[in-house]
């Protein structure tokens, strides 16, 4: 009987923390869901979504972790609360052509600093490729 009890147990257990993984995010349906997925993700400092909407290669994953480590994770409590509280505010979103977008946007927390990040369709979903961010 204990044995069962503790199977069931293990069993619940796993079955829990195999719904708390990132499997669970919604692959974008187009650019601008991407990006705006991704930028809401890294305003809320919820690293592993902001991840699953990056185009993974190493470059991309080296840039990401930069700022993760050098510029998120530095910032007071204060500064962190306020990203989480800021909305995206779209400046320009520009279609190259139909697998790349540039899409320019601001926050209202820091509503003067622009940012412009490449969003790129590849293997038929939309990711954010950071290696030409400005």
């Amino acid at each position: 009987m204990k044995y069962t009890a503790g199977i069931c147990l293990l069993s619940l257990s796993l079955s829990f923390a195999a719904c708390s993984g990132n499997e669970n995010y919604t692959k974008a349906e187009d650019a601008m869901d991407a990006g705006r997925e991704f930028i809401r993700a890294s305003l809320d400092g919820n690293m592993k979504k902001a991840n699953f909407y990056l185009l993974q290669d190493s470059t991309n994953q080296m840039i990401f972790d930069k700022w993760k480590y050098d510029v998120y994770n530095k910032l007071s409590p204060e500064e962190r609360t306020n990203y989480r509280q800021a909305n995206i505010l779209t400046v320009k979103v520009d279609k190259l052509d139909d697998s790349t977008v540039n899409f320019t946007y601001s926050n209202t927390y820091k509503s003067k600093d622009t940012t412009t990040v490449k969003i790129v369709r590849k293997d038929g979903e939309w990711l954010v490729d950071l290696k030409e961010i400005h």
